[in-house]
């Protein structure tokens, strides 16, 4: 099993892809990449706009996997996969997984543009995150576009590869065009609600982390420490 990535000032597991939105490669580990597929490969597959707002039904069309013990054992083992990874919970600061689910585009599917809803599964939603199971090469098309503050970023990610962004963005994903493009997608409440909050979090943890692994336990690595926990403190809701 591969070891989630830890953090450190030049860790070249993260890729800032724009202002807010982040790459982070090898997300979970081989085994649970492959534990996931082996449940798509023997699990039935719904349309996608069951789960769909009401004005995004009118765009979508994928295949979602069928609600029921298959699809809340992906959603757990995803879930415990992410938490495990230390560049994942720093990003994200997550308070609670509102949604994981598996989602399959096969040739001719797509999903216009839309906004996520702000309240999924009973909880505010802050984050999304498309983890990609298929390897690029295997489809043609398919490519998640996200339009942010800084304009439009074109994603196609590597297998294992997640890309997480704030639930604000409105984003599309490009039509198959042949290959099938399977992903697991899932919406998160932080505990930082803002995304400049988390960004400033992020930076602590990764000088914390670098002072720590160059010069152990120095006042340094203290106060910076304080600071990262007050500041934690002020920003977090319970």
């Amino acid at each position: 099993m591969l070891e989630s990535p830890t953090i450190n000032a030049n860790d070249n597991h993260l890729q800032q892809l724009s202002a807010v939105i982040l790459r982070i490669s090898k997300a979970i580990d081989l085994a649970t990449l492959d534990a996931v597929e082996d449940v798509a490969a023997a699990n039935v597959f719904q349309p996608g706009s069951g789960t769909a707002g009401r004005s995004a039904r009118t765009v979508k069309n994928n295949e979602q996997l069928a609600s029921g013990p298959a699809a809340r054992g992906v959603s757990r083992t995803v879930e415990a996969a992410l938490r495990r990874n230390d560049l994942f919970m720093a990003a994200a600061q997550p308070k609670t997984f509102c949604r994981v689910m598996l989602s399959r585009y096969e040739p001719g599917m797509s999903y216009e543009t839309h906004t996520d809803d702000p309240l999924i599964g009973g909880y505010r939603a802050d984050l999304s995150f498309t983890l990609f199971l298929s390897p690029p090469d295997s489809y043609e098309g398919g490519e998640l576009v996200l339009d942010a503050v800084d304009g439009e970023t074109s994603i196609k990610l590597d297998r294992g590869d997640l890309v997480l962004y704030p639930t604000t963005c409105l984003h599309r994903v490009r039509e198959v065009r042949s290959g099938t493009r399977l992903v697991c997608i899932g919406w998160i409440r932080s505990l930082i609600r803002l995304q400049a909050h988390r960004e400033i979090l992020f930076d602590l943890e990764t000088a914390t982390r670098t002072v720590f692994e160059r010069e152990g336990k120095s006042p340094l690595f203290d106060q910076l420490s304080k600071i990262k926990a007050n500041v934690t403190r002020l920003w977090a809701e319970d």
